[in-house]
């Protein structure tokens, strides 16, 4: 087996760049839109091309069924039972194009303007997952077998909640288990800074429906005596925070579990609040206004109202009361913070604040997912640290993500394995939304990273 200095890596992904960007760019034409069952069949497509594809890198590979999208599982053990198992998690699934008519270019055809690939998909995850595979397909063709043990699972519903995948964990745990667990997934501080994930936070979503009269109603002849939902919701929906961003659900904190001291000291705190006004176009003033910006974002549960419908919207004008308005809210949560009970404490609240004349709905999703937090003094945790501050040539800062992967906690109960979240994405790459873009600079650094940790994992 070669070493792997960084050098060497690096004139292995040049070596090998031309067809790994052309296979990533085949991969990225897939519209494998998992919340959204018009694109079912193309999914699917997305998933049998990704089987042979890995099945060709030298991987044992089963496509798993699920009650939704299938989950792509497969193994190399030719290292042998002296060298440890490496689960690695990807997904392939994507969101939604809307809205459209923001594209520069089609978000399925990749486009490379100034070294960035853009495209639905490009850095969420199917860039993370690619340069994934990329390194491992390139040792196993250099050597003929890779440093470690390697077991991939790359699901087709992170998107939309997991639920899939979470329903068969139970029964795949054998075929799961690992010493170590990767989720590729997350991303970086600033393009010059390596980090390390230690940990999420969790998800629960819902809807929210307020329903006043039977059908919609002539403002005019019925303002004053009908009570218009949207006016119910829109009150109902400011009760939610306090003027200082405190969430107002009696036992919304109650099981929130504080980081103790010495794990605080070893995040990397740093927030450039001019940068971030000048990426995003407003100032860091959301959520609990007395916390540090970042204590905010990681370590402390968040509500969001995600979208608000009802009534006409449309062009012109129509004088309505409508007879139904709507809501979508999420919540990120933080350890000990169950989604379910969540939800239950969130549709309580707004059940009990509805006026009179108005009927409510509260549709709590199932699935959802629990916060994660590794410890720092882990074995992959360190491997993954050293291959950062190696490839970036600066040390390695320790972070949490206020994102979610609802799939976290449970794949890494399943495969009793010690968990860590990596990744190269960037806070302006646009996942989720119009013009999604991925560096390629970060594609062959995320390929030298990966490669990097399974020899070091391999010398411990």
């Amino acid at each position: 087996m070669k070493s792997n200095s960084i050098s060497e890596l690096k004139d292995l992904y040049k070596k090998n760049q031309k067809n790994a960007l052309n296979d990533y760019f085949t991969f990225l034409k897939f519209e494998s839109i998992s919340t959204d069952p018009a694109y079912s069949k193309e999914v699917l497509k997305c998933a049998d091309w990704l089987v042979d594809y890995i099945k060709k890198m030298g991987f044992e590979t089963e496509l798993w069924k699920t009650k939704g999208h299938p989950t792509i599982f497969a193994q190399n053990l030719k290292a042998g039972p002296k060298k440890p198992t490496l689960l690695i998690y990807n997904h392939y699934d994507v969101q939604p194009v809307d809205p459209l008519n923001e594209w520069t270019t089609p978000p399925f055809e990749p486009t490379v303007r100034d070294g960035q690939v853009y495209a639905r998909g490009a850095q969420d995850n199917k860039g993370q997952c690619f340069y994934t595979l990329q390194a491992l397909k390139a040792l196993f063709e250099r050597d003929g077998a890779l440093p470690i043990n390697i077991k991939l699972c790359i699901e087709g519903e992170e998107e939309c909640g997991s639920n899939g995948l979470a329903n068969i964990l139970k029964s795949k745990e054998k075929e799961l288990k690992a010493d170590y667990l990767a989720i590729v997934d997350v991303g970086i501080k600033t393009p010059h800074t390596p980090s390390v994930t230690l940990g999420v936070r969790g998800l629960v979503t819902m809807d929210v429906d307020f329903q006043g009269s039977k059908t919609d109603l002539h403002s005019g002849s019925h303002g004053g005596l009908a009570y218009n939902p949207l006016h119910a919701l829109v009150g109902v929906l400011s009760q939610l925070r306090d003027k200082n961003g405190k969430i107002t659900i009696p036992g919304f904190y109650d099981d929130v579990a504080p980081i103790d001291d010495k794990e605080k000291k070893s995040l990397s705190m740093k927030f450039d609040e001019h940068s971030y006004k000048s990426t995003f176009g407003i100032p860091a003033t959301g959520g609990e206004r007395d916390l540090h910006p970042l204590e905010r974002n990681w370590l402390r549960p968040s509500l969001e109202i995600n979208g608000v419908s009802g009534g006409y919207s449309g062009k012109g004008f129509k004088t309505v009361i409508t007879a139904k308005a709507n809501a979508k809210i999420s919540c990120r949560l933080v350890p000990n913070q169950d989604p379910q009970k969540m939800g239950a404490l969130i549709a309580k609240f707004i059940e009990t604040k509805a006026p009179e004349g108005i009927s409510v709905k509260v549709d709590v999703h199932p699935g959802g997912g629990k916060a994660v937090r590794a410890k720092p003094e882990s074995k992959i945790v360190k491997a993954f640290s050293q291959a950062f501050s190696e490839a970036f040539g600066s040390p390695c800062k320790i972070i949490f993500e206020g994102a979610s992967i609802p799939i976290v906690t449970e794949l890494a109960a399943a495969s009793k394995s010690e968990v860590v979240l990596v990744g190269l994405g960037l806070a302006d790459d646009q996942i989720h939304a119009p013009n999604e873009h991925f560096g390629l600079d970060r594609f062959e650094r995320g390929f030298v990273i990966i490669a990097r940790t399974l020899q070091i994992l391999s010398e411990f």
